[in-house]
């Protein structure tokens, strides 16, 4: 159980440093919401709650978040732009999407309408 590791404690915190910096790690890797990883927690046996996770991404997150871009993949030279026409609650909207030619997503946008100018923008 991860709540057993006998880590190293940060003063004044209830849990090990790997808990919170697993959390936090999470949090900014995968763009998941403090609820989602509340309970990608919860699934590993550790209790906390969302607000505590919001007080270790605004205090740790910095650091973290640089970590995590610092070892991500950079984009290739060429890359490409996707269109695509969607329905969300049968509304049409485009989907805008940058990959690079190793398949990454760079970017991605959704508009209700076709705007020619706003897809320029959105490759610049």
């Amino acid at each position: 159980m991860i709540s057993q590791i006998s880590q190293p404690r940060l003063k004044g915190y209830r849990f090990p440093r790997s808990i919170i910096s697993y959390a936090v790690w999470a949090y900014h890797r995968f763009a998941l919401s403090l609820r989602d990883v509340e309970d990608l927690l919860a699934e590993r046996g550790v209790v906390v709650s969302h607000e505590t996770i919001r007080a270790w991404v605004e205090k740790f997150g910095k650091k973290i978040a640089e970590r995590v871009r610092a070892t991500r993949r950079h984009p290739s030279d060429k890359w490409h732009l996707d269109e695509v026409v969607i329905m969300i609650r049968g509304k049409k909207h485009w989907l805008w999407r940058a990959v690079d030619s190793t398949g990454e997503v760079l970017d991605v946008l959704v508009q209700t309408r076709r705007n020619a100018r706003a897809a320029r923008r959105f490759i610049a």
